[in-house]
């Protein structure tokens, strides 16, 4: 049997990185919830299923969220399994490890589970409703609003999540969690408006236009950088509140990483990614900067 380390692994080089430096509990509260979206993502993404199937697969995934069965979870997780849900292995092999993971679930705190549950069921029913837009086996976004709403199905509502765990347990974060929970929803689309715009030719190749005619590039950038403006803030105030270091580098990172993201695909058209070294540049300046007490983020408005 898998390891949740080894899910992450095969599911997500970049949160396999990052979770790590997460202080416990939250670490594996984290990684457990990071999976949970994934199984949802997995049956989001799965183009070559029909959008009912992929509906229905959403679906049951909630219903088992809500009421774990060890023996429903091995049934439907065989039948998903049966249907090749995506051609990513690291994926298929998680679809197939549900009744794993669900269990690791139920296995957390009571003050972890219910969070984590409400966002994934709230991100799940989210995507269904896209998933139910589907023409012709593709997905149109129309406009920046319709775009910020699937932004905020996908990356936001985990973002809300993040906010509840870090701030679980933690009194120095209590008078500051107004704030964080203001500004959570923008932090996880910032990261997903970088993605998209990354992504454009291969989320078109696979079903997915969410940069629609109607819509201007400029306006997604320019949207995008707001929001980078807003995770910036949201990170420099877990920091300023004494959050653990941890909490703080698993934030800063991929932000500054989105920023150097954007500015690439903006000078270099989409496709355009950052390099090896620029991403351990980035996490050098990253580490001397928590070492010496220095904002962990230079993220410019």
């Amino acid at each position: 049997m898998a390891s949740l380390e080894d899910l992450l692994e095969k599911t997500s080089r970049t949160f396999a990185l990052s979770i790590p430096v997460l202080p416990e509990p939250t670490r594996r509260q984290v990684m457990i919830a990071y999976l949970l979206f994934r199984i949802a993502d997995t049956f989001e993404d799965a183009a070559h299923w029909l959008p009912d199937k992929r509906i229905e697969a959403l679906a049951e995934f909630r219903a088992l969220l809500g009421h774990f069965s060890k023996t429903e979870a091995k049934r439907l997780a065989a039948r998903w399994s049966a249907a090749d849900p995506s051609p990513h292995a690291g994926y298929r092999e998680l679809i197939a490890e549900v009744p794993f993971v669900l269990d690791a679930f139920s296995a957390l705190e009571p003050t972890a589970v219910s969070p984590v549950r409400t966002h994934v069921i709230r991100s799940a029913e989210g995507m269904a409703a896209f998933v139910s837009r589907t023409q012709g086996g593709a997905l149109v976004l129309t406009g920046l609003k319709d775009l910020r709403a699937y932004c905020y199905v996908v990356a936001g509502i985990v973002g809300e999540m993040l906010t509840e765990l870090f701030v679980l347990g933690r009194a120095s974060l209590q008078e500051v969690a107004p704030q964080l929970r203001e500004k959570a929803a923008l932090f996880g689309e910032a990261l997903q408006l970088v993605n998209i715009l990354k992504d454009t030719a291969l989320d078109a190749a696979e079903g997915r236009r969410y940069i629609g005619p109607e819509l201007s590039r400029a306006e997604v950038f320019a949207q995008a950088r707001r929001d980078l403006a807003t995770a910036a803030a949201y990170i420099l105030t877990l920091q300023r509140a004494g959050a653990p270091r941890g909490i703080v580098e698993f934030t800063a990172l991929p932000a500054e990483l989105a920023q150097a993201t954007l500015d690439k695909v903006e000078s270099s058209g989409p496709g355009s990614k950052i390099s090896r070294l620029e991403v351990l540049t980035i996490k050098q300046r990253l580490t001397r900067a928590l070492d010496r007490g220095e904002p962990a983020v230079r993220i410019r408005p």
